[in-house]
């Protein structure tokens, strides 16, 4: 059973649950700072004021497809070395299949990065980013930063928050965090899982009940209850690096002596403390979580929260699969065709095509362990199902290869990888077209899994626990719930033996050498420049896009794109293709105009669209106009951290988005960082389409009024038609930031 409280709740003495409205004796603003988070706040913030964080983390972490542009950014701003630990792992581009030597050109620009300014760095197939995080960094009451989205060290004690590149960028120039105090929701955990359930199972439970309503939007998620401690470390983090797909800011765990066991582990016994809420502490609302209710769960294409219990699927299969079967010719645009009733099998069961267990959620120590276990002397079969492996670590491989857990596994058939993370974005284990994956991975989003509709080619992929995914693999591909099995449970003591890191891994915190330079390869490119803001700016649609949410995947592929990550123009060529292949030409076109406006010479297009300017505006100079594109989605911006969702947009001349609503903070800092004002429409989007132009004058002054009212003109049919925007509230600096251009103009401006 899992309860969603509709107001705010005391929690007394670690247990009690005592609604708001119940409440007679407690002090609200007392109990608000009982929270663990809000001590874990206090602790890093510099702002001396609780409502508006400035937040200094004490650790940043990248991979390989995110660290060159943060280490750009950053230089071209003006850093000189690191200030704070910064781990770059490789995790992402580690294949270097594609694209000739430039990705490994990037992981060598690392390693000079890690030596000139003083940072970590981890080579390919050492470990994937946030297992090396725990393993070496997360300690309890810490706040780590990372480029991406899963980055969540909750269950170790740390508040771990992911972000787009330029959050990174702030912190290696002495910069803040800066966000209003977030609100706080209790995640109370009762009871004890089953021996068949896992954290994804628990995970996926939780996500189904809370995305749908928003119910931990930017917030923190705080596990607490006697819940907590039945399960182990390993197991915990499997469940806290999910909160991601929630849509949470951040997540923080209560902790145990079996947090003190895995720190201490991992050579870190002094990185523990026992953190749990105060006798009395507030939150703004609650999700009472009875594990033991729980059960191996499903979460079909296209996303975390479509989930099932796996009972309840087979229970009701053609109805469920053919509404997901509507959900895929809908999101293909009939360019690609994917089908799920063809798998079901004459006995009524649902035959999957590929399984996969790895990355920071499936590939821990434990996950795998029970997957061997469970498939130990069977076989995965000698038809189109194979079961492909990632430990999560060096550390972690080694010990499942020393104990002959690997062997077992493949002596079965399943296939073990090294420590990456290309099945979860679309770089690894690409399915077959039309093939269904289960995948203990992080995100299901569609074509993250690698497949091209534009080209004809869809798969998709379901996420499932690894025990599930074990029975599955063990039944030759046939659904199969964990239940079904009587094997789990047996694990035995993980050995943990770091000298793989020792032996690879390059630490130069607080060695910086300046006289060191970087090593560049030939699709390493500087970001272009951009400009400041104009007063007026005249916007032309270029996409216009009506679905419920989009995903930072569609407006950026990942997967087949990852290797031009260093390549701003590049990379830019592959905005949107996945979703609105026509944008990129339109932009590029609006891009024109801009360029020959910045030459003195206004296109003849425009001249009939500024005679309907100048009858609302009388005195504009078309020349002071600053034109650019614009994307009108919904609600842009759900899934991965990677900035490149909006410096694509940006340096294809993208000035802003009008919105109903951002699917997360970091999608929209992400926004601001590269200059582009973070619009939301009043209203309906039924006055504009594509290739419409929209004017807004006098933006700069806007950004220094209350954001609550932007009036605009959609110019069209030789007629202006006034609509309103509005944009939610900036801080200082990110109104600076837009008006500047883009987070590097501001920075260069602060040192003038």
């Amino acid at each position: 059973m899992i309860k969603l409280y509709d107001e705010g709740i005391y929690l007394v003495n670690g247990k009690e649950i005592v609604k708001e409205s119940e409440a007679k004796s407690f002090s609200k603003e007392d109990a608000k700072k009982g929270t663990i988070a809000y001590g874990i706040m206090k602790n890093h913030n510099v702002s001396g004021d609780m409502d508006h964080l400035k937040i200094k983390f004490d650790a940043m972490a990248s991979h390989d497809i995110t660290y060159v542009g943060i280490i750009q950014t950053a230089r071209a701003s003006g850093m000189e070395k690191f200030p704070l630990p910064y781990v770059m792992t490789c995790c992402h581009n580690s294949l270097c299949a594609v694209g000739g030597t430039i990705n490994d050109d990037d992981h060598l620009f690392g390693l000079s990065a890690a030596k000139k300014y003083g940072g970590i760095y981890v080579p390919p197939h050492i470990a994937v980013i946030h297992q090396y995080m725990r393993e070496n960094f997360a300690g309890c009451g810490k706040m780590i930063l990372g480029s991406d989205s899963h980055t969540r060290y909750g269950a170790l004690g740390t508040m771990a928050i992911g972000e787009g590149g330029g959050e990174l960028v702030k912190q290696l120039l002495e910069d803040t965090y800066d966000v209003a105090y977030p609100g706080v929701i209790a995640i109370y955990l009762d009871g004890k899982p089953k021996p068949w359930v896992g954290p994804h199972d628990v995970a996926l439970a939780i996500i189904r009940e809370v995305f749908a309503k928003g119910y931990v939007k930017n917030k923190v998620m705080e596990f607490v209850g006697p819940g907590v401690s039945s399960m182990p470390t390993d197991y915990r983090n499997g469940v806290d690096v999910m909160t991601t797909e929630t849509t949470c800011l951040t997540s923080i765990w209560r902790t145990d002596e079996d947090t003190k066991a895995y720190l201490s582990k991992h050579h870190r016994e002094d990185d523990y403390k026992q953190l749990d809420p105060a006798d009395v502490a507030y939150y703004d609302g609650c999700v009472y979580v009875d594990l033991s209710t729980i059960k191996p769960m499903i979460a079909l294409p296209f996303h975390p929260s479509n989930a099932y219990e796996i009972d309840e699927l087979n229970a009701n299969l053609e109805d469920i699969l053919k509404k997901t079967e509507e959900a895929a010719a809908k999101i293909s645009g009939d360019r690609a065709h994917f089908t799920l009733l063809d798998k079901i099998t004459p006995d009524g069961k649902l035959k999957v095509q590929q399984g996969v267990i790895g990355g920071c959620a499936g590939g821990t120590y434990s996950n795998i362990v029970e997957a061997a276990h469970a498939l130990k002397g069977k076989s995965t079969g000698n038809d189109e199902f194979y079961l492909s492996v990632y430990p999560s670590s060096q550390p972690v491989y080694t010990d499942l290869d020393r104990k002959g857990l690997l062997a077992d596994l493949m002596d079965t058939g399943a296939l073990i990888r090294s420590a990456f993370c290309g099945p979860c974005f679309g770089a690894g284990d690409t399915p077959a077209n039309n093939a269904l994956s289960i995948r203990h991975t992080t995100r299901n989003f569609p074509n993250r899994e690698g497949s091209k509709p534009g080209q004809g080619q869809m798969a998709a992929v379901a996420l499932m626990d690894a025990r599930s995914i074990a029975a599955t693999a063990a039944n030759g591909g046939i659904l199969t719930s964990a239940e079904s099995l009587d094997c789990w449970g047996d694990i035995p003591e993980y050995n943990y033996d770091d000298r793989s890191y020792v032996h690879r891994v390059y630490n130069g915190f607080n060695h910086a050498d300046e006289d060191k330079s970087l090593r560049f390869g030939p699709n390493i490119k500087d970001w272009p420049e951009q400009e400041a803001l104009a007063d007026n700016i005249l916007l032309k649609v270029a996409s216009k896009i009506e679905d419920d949410v989009t995903t930072t995947d569609e407006l950026i592929p990942s997967g087949e794109t990852s290797s031009y990550r260093s390549n701003p123009l590049g990379l830019a060529e592959f905005t949107l293709s996945r979703r609105d292949p026509a944008y990129v030409g339109k932009a590029k076109a609006v891009r024109a105009l801009e360029d020959e406006r910045k030459a003195g010479k206004i296109d003849a297009s425009l001249q009939g669209v500024f005679d309907v300017i100048k009858t609302i505006d009388h005195d504009v100079d078309p020349l002071k106009v600053e034109i650019g594109s614009v994307l009108y989605a919904n609600k842009p911006g759900d899934g991965s951290a990677r900035e490149q969702a909006a410096s694509c947009q940006r340096v294809l001349g993208g000035l802003a988005n009008i919105t109903q609503e951002y699917a997360t903070k970091r999608y929209r800092s992400n926004c601001m960082n590269w200059g582009m004002v973070p619009f939301h429409l009043k209203g309906q989007p039924t006055d504009f389409d594509v290739d419409d132009y929209i004017y807004v004058p006098h933006i700069l002054e806007a950004l220094d009024g209350d954001l609550k009212d932007i009036p605009a003109y959609v110019i069209k049919d030789g007629q202006a038609k006034e609509i309103h925007l509005y944009i939610q509230d900036m801080t200082a600096d990110e109104r600076a930031i837009v008006k500047a251009g883009c987070l590097i103009n501001f920075n260069r401006n602060k040192k003038k």
